[in-house]
């Protein structure tokens, strides 16, 4: 299917799920999903949720990624941490969204919620979208440059596994609405596949890469 296409069809979908929210016919939806998932209370099931969002808050957020970015740096790949950056702008990406559209984020006694350091307002998920953003276009450039093998295969699982799991977990801490998570799932791959067609436009014999190897 043409990337372009995918890429168009996923903003489309964005806007119509913003439209849900701000029209206030997502709020018993989100709700519902809220409360049944906060049923599942198994202290398995929170240590993982807990566990899946911990990256996401600071000084890990902060800390984390520039030190990815670095790691490309240092084993000579520029270019790919010059791109590990731009996919990191998928939390610049979330605040400006948070600070135009500014939905409240759930509140007890409506349900119930993890104290945790919270910042900005609930549309979109800042963890979501900086998962989907920057872990995703980590497993595509670990899954490009490692050697087929367990540590390749491993290493895509696991943050594949993160993204998945950090929706929920937003949720099941009373942290975000549902319809903020799938919209941020939405932009965030929207986002990612346009990276990654523009890293595979810029081959290592292309404009870009020259100059960033200067």
């Amino acid at each position: 299917m043409n990337p372009e296409r995918v890429i168009g069809a996923l903003l489309g979908l964005f806007a119509a799920i913003l439209a849900f929210v701000q029209s206030k016919r997502s709020a018993a939806f989100d709700l519902a999903m809220t409360l049944k998932l906060q049923a599942a209370q198994a202290p398995g099931v929170v240590a993982v949720m807990r566990a899946a969002s911990r990256p996401g808050f600071p000084p890990q957020s902060r800390v984390i990624p520039p030190l990815i970015i670095a790691a490309w740096s240092a084993r000579g790949n520029r270019r790919a941490a010059i791109f590990q950056l731009l996919a990191w702008g998928g939390a610049a990406i979330s605040t400006l969204l948070k600070a135009f559209i500014r939905r409240p984020r759930p509140l007890p006694p409506a349900v119930n919620v993890v104290v945790a350091p919270l910042g900005g307002t609930s549309f979109p998920s800042g963890h979501v979208l900086t998962y989907v953003c920057f872990y995703g276009f980590l497993g595509f450039l670990l899954a490009e440059h490692l050697k087929d093998g367990p540590l390749r295969n491993a290493s895509v699982a696991s943050l594949t596994g993160l993204r998945a799991v950090v929706g929920p977990s937003r949720i099941q801490q009373g942290h975000h609405w549902t319809t903020d998570v799938v919209a941020s799932y939405v932009l965030g791959l929207a986002y990612v596949l346009a990276l990654i067609e523009l890293y595979r436009a810029t081959t290592p014999r292309s404009w870009l890469s020259r100059l960033v190897r200067r």
